[in-house]
This record gives structure tokens, sequence and C-alpha cells, in this order.
């Protein structure tokens, strides 16, 4: 499997920008079950990670 686009994806774009909008609404519900999310996020150094955690309300 590849890498996943998550830093660069258009819909986390739109959320950081418009957190209330469909597309942006549709990536946060998307990010609870997506493996790729998940693949990415364990891949970040710990500090980011839980910058991320902080940002998105994730456990």
């Amino acid at each position: 499997m590849s890498e996943p686009n998550c830093p660069n994806c258009t819909f986390r774009k739109r959320y950081d920008s418009k957190p209330a909008s469909l597309l942006g609404r549709l990536w946060r519900w998307h990010i609870n079950w997506c493996p790729g999310w998940k693949s990415y996020i364990s891949g970040l150094p710990e500090e980011e990670r839980e910058s991320l955690r902080s940002k998105y309300g994730l456990k």
C-alpha cells in the first residue's frame, strides 16, 4: 500500500478552513475508521500526534 495522502487531503483542508461544511464533517467522520489515517497518525512523532489529537478532538 502506498503512503497515505492525509497531509494533503482536500477534505482535511476543507475541515481546517470550514469545519461545519459538508465535506469537512464527512472527513471528520471518515477519520474515525480510516486505515490510512490510522497508519498516518501512528507514523508521526508523539508530539505531532498529540497536537493532531487535540486539534481534531480525537481519543
